[in-house]
């Protein structure tokens, strides 16, 4: 008998080694886990087994997942998802039920099932994988994207669906008039539980945040957070509900208090180590038995209800207004079995009401469609691209239009997002005669504003073509005017690919997320507090009676000190300032491969000597700032350097400088 203290450390064993070779593979780190969990599980190796316990602590990787998601929404964005989701996802989840009732009329002669296990199979066919499509799409920054948006509206409705169902399967064999007043219950309970959540959690989460933040304990904050999580998963499952539904409300509601980016690397540790779990737990329901013995019916059960939640998930987003492409893209994230399903397929295995056998290929053809899920979601774009003819043209149009915006245009600017923070930045531009080509996702924004002349596109700045057709490679400077994290990283990772010296200015809400962007790649982020803050200052100061001359100086001290650019910047159209002198500027330089200064300190380069400061260094994607003299430089690093335009010139010279041919033999 294996003790509790050897499967951890086997699972442990396990799970590094299949994360690293699938990322050694290129492929999603929950594969490696799901494979994982099916070779080392009571149905291959059986080396771990499947208890219940450990089922148990793994459900609690999506509990902490969906905790984390619902950071990413507030209560104004739940009120407009509403739609998604009960009109998309109601839809949804009532059309496959519907053809599973049919179905099963159609084969009663064969299988024998009753229109409510019908019903009940229907319902566990309907449900995605929260877990999978989740972490999938936050990987790929997708969550704020209109397919994302759509995606979610369902996955939340699935959550409320999974309770009908649950009753049907239970009330079985009962009073028909006990069903209809068990539903009416349910609906009584989750009225209950989520206003309890919403109304009541809403006015008290922030009140009890402040009270344990003062308290000023990072263990006691810890633990508070964790008794948020878990009671609020435990509200909703005494309710009836998911546990990862209440974790997600919990979620939400502290994304309204200040404290969410804490609560956000808190969270982090419990919600990956416990999630990887899950992942496993779920592989050792695989049995493959089942699949060598009966194929045909596991392949049937396989590309049948995967293919009609594609297909019909595609066609109610039409419905709902949403382009081919993006439908498309719906219908693919969402064809897959879900976790719920399980549920309900163990509770008809528990009352003998469907085949062993049946649901035993049921199970595993749900089991390969998460397997397969990730593939599809990775490949969603090369799918919709090979069966839309529309959706290719739309984007061959929009790349054209880009382009034909960009095309005679250089050292230009690339504003992404063109709402009143890219369009003030137009307007700076134009008055300084700097050219700029603007790129936004709000269609009528964008014709309103390129009928009025302005070099406005719709366009992605999110996708690599987008950034190409906008000619990044001759643009002098890109700015991120939309304070989106997720979505500025994923811009920041393309442009770092594309053109990694190019300067990027990001627009952030605060400070919080500040080391992340730059270690992405930003040159600087501009926090809206400390704008603010220093409008703030400056004004009381002058209602106060101080000189504005000495306000005007004390703010731009501030200034300097918070941004590193205001001590210098990168070269633009004009070096010079108003009274014709140079001025300190910043400059990138990559380091060449060959080149005499790979291997070399700064001090060795004498670079300081020459009144010229590195700012920063740049290396496989990561930015150290300030760094020491005895730093040695490596081949493809970016160094950033600050002084005059003579300084930098002799700087440039010492790092680009090549090896003499004899000495690279040597």
């Amino acid at each position: 008998m294996i003790s509790p203290l050897e499967m951890t450390l086997f699972l442990l064993l396990a799970s590094v080694a299949g994360v690293v070779i699938f990322r050694f593979l290129n492929l999603p780190p929950m594969l490696g886990y799901l494979t994982v969990g099916i070779l080392v599980g009571p149905n291959a190796l059986g080396l771990v087994p499947d208890s219940v316990g450990a089922q148990n602590l793994a459900e609690f990787g999506v509990v902490f997942l969906m905790f984390s998601i619902g950071l990413e929404f507030s209560l104004a964005k739940l009120r407009s998802m509403r739609r998604l989701a009960f009109g998309l996802g109601l839809l949804q989840v009532l059309g496959t039920i519907a053809v599973a009732v049919t179905l099963g009329f159609v084969f009663e002669r064969w299988v024998h099932i009753k229109w409510q296990v019908s019903i009940a199979l229907g319902g566990a066919l309907a449900m995605s994988s929260t877990a999978i499509v989740s972490k999938m799409l936050a990987e790929r920054l997708e969550i704020e994207t209109e397919h994302g948006r759509n995606i979610f509206g369902v996955l939340l409705f699935q959550d409320l669906a999974v309770v009908p169902p649950l009753i049907i399967i239970s009330a079985l064999g009962g009073d028909s008039k006990d069903l209809v007043n068990a539903l009416g219950v349910a609906a009584i309970k989750i009225v209950v539980a989520l206003s309890l959540l919403l109304i009541v959690g809403q006015r008290f989460m922030t009140r009890w945040f402040n009270v344990v933040a003062r308290r000023r304990s990072q263990e006691l904050f810890i633990l508070n957070l964790l008794l948020v999580t878990l009671g609020s998963a435990f509200i909703t499952d005494k309710f009836g509900l998911s546990l990862a539904l209440g974790a997600f409300i919990a979620g939400m509601l502290i994304a309204e208090t200040p404290y969410r980016h804490q609560v956000e690397e808190d969270i982090k540790p419990f919600r990956d180590v416990l999630l990887g779990l899950f992942f496993i737990i779920t592989g050792m329901l695989l049995n493959q038995r089942v699949i060598w013995q009966h194929p045909l019916i596991v392949l049937g059960f396989l590309i049948g209800p995967t293919l009609l939640k594609a297909v019909m998930i595609t066609g109610l987003s039409r419905l709902f207004g949403a382009s081919s492409g993006v439908a498309m893209r719906t219908g693919i994230g969402l064809a897959q079995a879900g976790e719920f399903g399980f549920v309900l397929l163990n509770l008809i295995l528990d009352k003998h009401l469907v085949d062993a056998t049946l649901l035993q290929a049921i199970l595993a053809a749900m089991l390969l469609s998460m397997l397969a899920a990730p593939f599809l979601i990775q490949n969603a774009d090369r799918i919709v691209l090979r069966l839309s003819s529309t959706e290719w043209m739309m984007q061959s149009l929009q790349m054209t239009r880009i382009a034909t915006q960009s095309l005679k245009q250089s050292g230009h600017v690339i504003i992404c997002g063109y709402g009143r923070s890219g369009q003030n930045l137009a307007r700076m531009l134009e008055h300084e005669g700097l050219s700029y080509v603007a790129l936004d996702l709000d269609p009528d924004r964008v014709q309103a504003a390129a009928t009025a002349g302005e070099s406005v596109v719709f366009g992605d700045a999110g996708r690599r073509e987008s950034l190409l057709a906008a000619s990044i490679h001759r643009a002098a400077a890109i700015a991120i005017t939309y304070a989106n994290t997720p979505s500025a990283l994923r811009v920041l990772h393309n442009i770092h690919e594309l053109e990694p010296t190019l300067p990027v200015i990001v627009r952030t809400v605060d400070d919080a997320d500040l080391e992340k962007l730059l270690a992405a790649g930003a040159t600087e982020v501009i926090p809206e507090i400390v704008e603010g803050s220093l409008m703030l200052a400056s004004h009381t100061l002058v209602v106060m009676g101080v000189p504005m001359r000495r306000v005007v100086r004390r703010v731009e001290e501030m200034r300097d000190e918070r941004y590193a650019l205001l001590r210098g910047y990168f070269h633009g159209a004009d070096d010079m300032d108003d009274d014709g002198h140079e001025q300190v500027r910043l400059q990138s330089v990559p380091v060449d491969e060959n080149a005499d200064a790979v291997g070399r300190t700064l001090a060795d380069l004498g670079l300081y000597e020459l009144g010229v400061e590195v700012t920063a260094i740049r290396r496989h994607g990561i930015r150290g700032v300030e760094p020491d003299p005895s730093t040695k430089l490596r081949a493809s690093d970016i160094v950033v350097l600050r002084g005059l335009p003579e300084q930098l010139a002799q700087a440039e010279e010492r790092l680009s400088k090549h090896r003499r041919a004899g000495a690279a033999a040597a």
